[in-house]
């Protein structure tokens, strides 16, 4: 069966179309991604900007446009913190399903963390053991810890990549001050946020999903010839304040960074570090499944039953 996972999350709208049936691996065949920046265009207010519902409309027409080309039998659509946590959500969500004839759904930060963590148990497997997966995505930052395919605590909270660039960060490059405050506010929402059930995980392996955790760990290649697939925490130590120097000009000629994303790597490279140091962990492992795939494996043990 070849499915459109259409995804419309606070930096992108991204559909991925994948082959996929019951007890196989799903298999990527084509995708469409938009860099939107759904977070930018939120007002004080809390609103949707009628310019980010416009643009919103756009990218979600050509996104159904090529899920159609490619013959796909059925859109699983969903939204993420930008459309969940904006006040004029559930209108913005009637007005596409109803235009585009899709089912555009808002995921709560739970849910998203929890169709993350089986994604991940499914790429790893059983044998790896209890699992903390971490994911940071443009408006908030996921935890799930658990044994079995469906975590015991999984928590969200707003510390995602874009919306604290937005609130915090100013100047190019950022300003020392500002900088100094945002990591200031991780931290203290770090403490108050995460639970002590996740705070004292036991964790056999630590997971990382997601562009940024993604992206710091091909810095770590890159600056100190470190794995790929592993992000280190003393690395991360030395690549902040490399990034906080630079413009953002500068950071989007690094490996894996994307002109759209250069201003944001910071405050997802400080996420990081302190939730690292929050739960003791010294190094997360690149899993390459996240919340697209733990949407075709949720929808395929649906069709099961």
């Amino acid at each position: 069966m070849r499915l459109g996972v259409l995804d419309v999350g606070s930096n992108t709208v991204h559909l991925q179309v994948v082959d996929a049936h019951p007890g196989a691996r799903p298999s990527p065949t084509t995708n469409q991604k938009v860099e939107l920046r759904l977070h930018e265009y939120i007002d004080k207010s809390g609103y949707v900007t009628k310019e980010g519902i416009h643009l919103l409309h756009s990218a979600i027409d050509a996104a159904v446009a090529h899920a159609h080309e490619f013959k796909t039998e059925e859109i699983l659509a969903f939204a993420t913190s930008a459309i969940r946590d904006s006040k004029n959500g559930k209108e913005i969500l009637d007005e596409l399903n109803r235009k585009h004839e899709i089912d555009l759904h808002v995921l709560t930060g739970e849910e998203e963390a929890a169709i993350t963590f089986l994604a991940v148990r499914r790429w790893l497997g059983w044998s790896s053991g209890r699992l903390l997966v971490l994911d940071i995505g443009g408006g908030s930052l996921e935890i799930a810890v658990g044994e079995d395919e469906a975590p015991e605590a999984a928590i969200s909270f707003p510390l995602g990549a874009s919306r604290l660039t937005r609130d915090f960060l100013s100047g190019d490059p950022f300003k020392e001050k500002d900088i100094k405050e945002l990591d200031s506010f991780i931290r203290e929402s770090m403490k108050v946020a995460i639970p002590e059930e996740i705070k004292l995980h036991g964790s056999d392996r630590c997971i990382a999903t997601s562009k940024t955790l993604r992206t710091l760990a091909r810095l770590g290649n890159h600056w100190f010839d470190n794995n790929e697939g592993v992000l280190e925490l003393s690395s991360l130590e030395k690549i902040i304040p490399k990034l906080a120097e630079m413009t953002n000009k500068q950071r989007s000629q690094l490996p894996g960074v994307s002109e759209s994303r250069a201003g944001q790597i910071l405050s997802g490279s400080l996420v990081a570090k302190s939730a690292m140091e929050r739960l003791s962990i010294t190094k997360l492992e690149i899993c390459p499944w996240a919340l697209r795939e733990g949407i075709v494996l949720k929808w395929l043990d649906w069709m099961e039953r």
